[in-house]
Parts: structure tokens; C-alpha cells; sequence
């Protein structure tokens, strides 16, 4: 069976104001029902209003997707009824949305883009004991929803497809796209059909939808646990019920929800209190196309071509656009103090190795953004000089680079004032001595071939030295040292 595989994608707007009135727009605001008016509560006689900025943030996420902008666009009523739609309908975009035809690239493939359009959010609704209550702070928010072409074939696609748009979108500053806030909410719609018919004889299968996924981890798995779900009804010679399911992070299964209904069910016809406009004739899309900037999937091209960084680190870094500025700055404070070496690439390579590494894991510790920290770019760049250079080890760069963390100081200040050398020559010699005359057992058990004999005396040796010492030199030098020990002793 071969799965077939949309997405729906809805995404929360950062605007001051609400969709279509004057409203201040703050989902997380924590009282209920203080952020309304009688357009959001859809009081007869009121009239929205378009809000210019919503508009601008859609056209611009379209062009960061290589959408066509459309020439002529309007809103329609999405006739439906729920509690938590006060109109009996919302607001929204079908036969005309504003971006269409967009597309980005996943993993070397094109997910293809069918649309971009913008409509209303609803009011909250929580359910309690004695019945529901209804939050109007999140009615008539900003919601921006991309509808993918069905071209996704696994949960893997489907779950970077998300994170590339949740890219963008911060970016752009369109959205902070936070799937746990529910400013990003994800809807997966998923057939199968049988991949040993010919083409002409295929049909997409029954369509099921997965609703509210509100992570990267829920689309992947959602994805995978229904495609094999479906594959077992069909395998059965049972047949596939169209309906909505639900993601059950507990049990990591899907869990069935309602009957789906198709686009007719709700009853499109043009909003009659909103005119139709023009994009191009209402703003400068040349304008802003070139505020865009760098987008994510330019930096990754930049950094896998230019700096020759594995993929999975390059996402770590562009994950956050201050980030990457940040990166951007040391890799610069690097080429401009660093020359003399074969490998132009080793600089970048070990800068990259100690930001997604240690350094991300000091920001986690410490709970603080690398972007807004005390380390300096220039002082990151040192750090990694000073490494290439062999002036220090790598269990002193770790220590140091923790007390940049905390101090903001230089490396050069925090090793003259830590007292941090490199412990070398006969000062190294010396200690090795000691600790094989130290430890008698650990030789004999060396001679006995317990490899971890070794290991312990090289622990020994960093311990004397408080990590002052090259551990391949010193690896070296003990195992030789305890070679012609054993010899000597054997010889006798």
C-alpha cells in the first residue's frame, strides 16, 4: 500500500490587532473575555474590517514558499456550527486565497504548496463538569493556513515540512509558531492506495483526517501509527472510514473522532460585508520581496556548501535566525583571526562542534539565549583559535568556556587568571612517573591485558595535571612508559 499525504497548517498571526476589528490580539491573555468586542462576539449590525498587516504577513510567507501572488482575492463564510463559532460561520478564503502554486524543498524533494489563505480563529472552549465555557480573547485572531498538494509519503516528510514553514515564519517575524501554545497547529489528511495497480487504474484511497497535531514528534508518529492502521483494515478487506481522528499522546495511537465532512458541506458564498481587492494594487510586493532577507533554506545551502558542516548541525544553528547571526559573527571573528592552517574548513568545523554541542548544552543548563548572553562572538572565535593553535586541551576549553558563560570574559583573562598552561615536556614526564609508581596493580592488571588498566592511569595522569595535558600524548607516553616497565621487570 502506498500512502498518500496533505497537510493542513494553521498558524496563528503576531499582530496588535485582531482579523477584522480593532481587538487587541493576545491569545495568552489569562482573564477571559476582556480582549472582545461586538464584532468578535458577532452582534447584529457590525461590520469588519480587514486587517492591512494579517494581509502583508500572508503575502510574504507565500513568497518565502515561491508562491504566485494572487491578482484578485476576497473572503467567503465557511458556514458551520459550534459553539466556539459565535457567527454560525467563519471567515475565510476558498476560491480565491491570496498564494497559491508555492512549493518547498524537503530533504531534495519539492512539497508541493496548493495554497495560503487567511482567516479568522474561534474562541476557546474548555470543557469542565458542569458543562462549557467559552473564551472570546482568541476569537477572530489572525489565522494564517497553508493546505499542501498530497505529494507527502511519510511521517518524516511531513513533520520537516512543519519545521521548515515554523522556520520561515519566525524569520519573517510572522508567528512565533509555538505548537505548544497552540500558535501552530498541524492537520494531517492520509489515504492509502494499492501501489501494484497501474497508474491509470489508481484512485486515491479513502482520506482520513488526523486533527489539532500540536508537535513534531505527534505528526511523525500520527502519520506512521495510521498508515499502518489503514494498511491492516485494508489487509482485512475491510474498507476505510472517511471521518476525522484524534492523536492519543499516551497511548501513540489515533483515535476516531467524527464523520469528516467534504469543502461543499460548508457552503462558501463571498462575504458580502468585505470587498474584493487587488493584491499588487494595494501594496508593493517588489518591496517586499526584498525585505524577505535571508531566508532558512538559504542559510543551509550557505552553510553546507560554504562551511562543509554536517546537515543536522546546520539545522541546529538555523533553527533560530539570532542564532545564526550569532554563528555568523564567530565564523567572521574566526577568518579574521586565523590563518595559517591546511585546513581552511577545521576552524568552522570545531566552532560548529562547540556551539551545538557544549555550548547549547551551557545555554540549556543555564537557561539563557546564545544571542543574548554574555559570551561574545570575538571571545567564542578566541576560544576556538587557542584550540587549533594547541595552546590549550580540550577539557580546559570546556572549563573555560563555561566561565566565558557566566563571567563574559575573554579566554586570554580566564587562563592568566584560573592559571590554565598546558602541561608538557619533562613537567608531563615527570608526573607520568609518579603515577605509574602510584599504581603497581594497575600495571600488573595492564599485563594481564585489562584494557580499562589503561584508561584508569591516563585518569590518574589528567587528575594530577587538573586536564592540562594532551591525552593523546599522554595515552602515548604511559603506554609506553609501562611497556618497558613490564619489559624491564620481565627481564630480570
Amino acid at each position: 500500500m502506498s500512502p498518500t499525504i496533505g497537510l493542513e497548517i494553521h498558524i496563528e498571526l503576531k499582530t496588535g490587532r485582531k482579523m477584522f476589528c480593532s481587538c487587541p490580539n493576545n491569545p495568552e491573555e489569562k482573564k477571559p473575555n476582556v480582549n472582545i468586542c461586538p464584532i468578535c462576539l458577532a452582534h447584529p449590525g457590525t461590520l469588519p474590517t480587514i486587517n492591512k498587516k494579517a494581509v502583508e504577513k500572508v503575502i510574504k510567507t507565500g513568497m518565502a514558499c515561491h508562491c504566485q501572488i494572487s491578482d484578485f482575492s476576497f473572503f467567503e463564510r465557511k458556514s458551520y456550527f459550534y459553539p466556539d463559532l459565535p457567527k454560525g460561520f467563519q471567515t475565510s478564503q476558498y476560491q480565491n486565497p491570496l498564494c497559491q502554486n508555492g512549493y518547498l524543498d524537503i530533504q531534495g524533494k519539492k512539497i508541493s504548496i496548493q495554497r495560503i489563505h487567511l482567516e479568522e480563529d474561534t474562541a476557546k472552549i474548555s470543557h469542565t463538569k458542569n458543562g462549557s465555557l467559552l473564551d472570546f480573547n482568541r476569537a477572530g485572531v489572525p489565522l494564517m493556513e497553508l493546505v499542501t498538494e498530497p505529494v507527502i509519503e511519510n511521517g518524516e516528510e511531513a513533520k520537516e515540512f512543519a519545521k521548515e514553514l515554523q522556520r520561515i515564519c519566525r524569520y519573517l517575524d510572522i508567528s512565533n509558531a509555538d505548537m505548544e501554545k497552540g500558535e501552530m497547529r498541524v492537520e494531517v489528511n492520509i489515504s492509502l492506495k494499492n501501489r501494484e495497480l497501474k497508474a491509470e487504474n489508481q484512485k486515491l484511497g479513502t482520506k482520513v483526517e488526523i486533527k489539532n497535531l500540536n508537535s513534531f514528534r505527534a505528526v511523525e508518529r500520527s502519520i506512521d501509527y495510521e498508515i499502518k492502521r489503514q494498511t491492516k483494515v485494508l489487509e482485512n478487506g475491510e474498507k476505510v472510514i472517511q471521518e476525522t481522528r484524534g492523536w492519543d499522546d499516551f497511548s501513540q495511537k489515533t483515535v476516531s473522532q467524527r464523520i469528516k465532512e467534504e469543502s461543499h458541506d460548508y457552503r462558501y458564498f463571498p462575504e458580502p460585508d468585505l470587498l474584493p481587492f487587488k493584491p499588487k494594487e494595494v501594496f508593493d510586493l517588489e518591496e517586499f520581496k526584498n525585505s524577505l532577507g535571508e531566508l532558512p533554506y538559504q542559510k543551509r545551502e550557505k552553510y553546507l556548501n560554504d562551511f562543509k558542516i554536517p546537515l543536522e548541525q546546520v539545522n541546529s544553528i538555523i533553527d533560530d535566525k539570532k542564532r545564526a547571526l550569532f554563528f555568523e559573527k564567530i565564523i567572521d571573528e574566526i577568518n579574521n583571526k586565523f590563518i595559517n592552517i591546511n585546513n581552511t574548513n577545521k576552524p568552522i568545523q570545531l566552532a560548529a562542534n562547540y556551539f551545538t554541542s557544549d555550548l547549547f548544552g551551557l545555554a540549556q543548563k543555564y537557561n539563557f539565549e546564545i544571542s543574548e548572553s554574555k559570551i561574545k562572538p570575538k571571545n567564542f572565535a578566541s576560544l576556538i583559535v587557542f584550540l587549533l593553535e594547541e595552546k590549550i586541551q580540550t577539557s580546559q576549553a570546556k572549563i573555560i568556556l563555561e566561565e566565558m558563560v557566566k563571567t563574559g570574559k575573554s579566554p586570554a583573562e580566564i587562563i592568566e587568571e584560573k592559571g590554565i598552561k598546558k602541561i608538557e615536556g619533562n613537567d608531563l614526564e615527570r608526573v607520568i612517573g609518579e603515577v605509574i609508581e602510584e599504581n603497581q596493580k594497575a600495571i600488573d592488571d595492564f599485563k594481564k591485558g585489562k584494557s580499562n588498566a589503561l584508561q584508569f592511569l591516563i585518569g590518574q595522569t589528567m587528575r594530577k595535571t587538573r586536564g592540562q595535558a594532551d591525552i593523546n600524548l599522554l595515552r602515548e607516553i604511559i603506554k609506553e612508559k609501562i611497556e618497558l616497565k613490564i619489559q624491564n621487570s620481565d627481564g630480570k
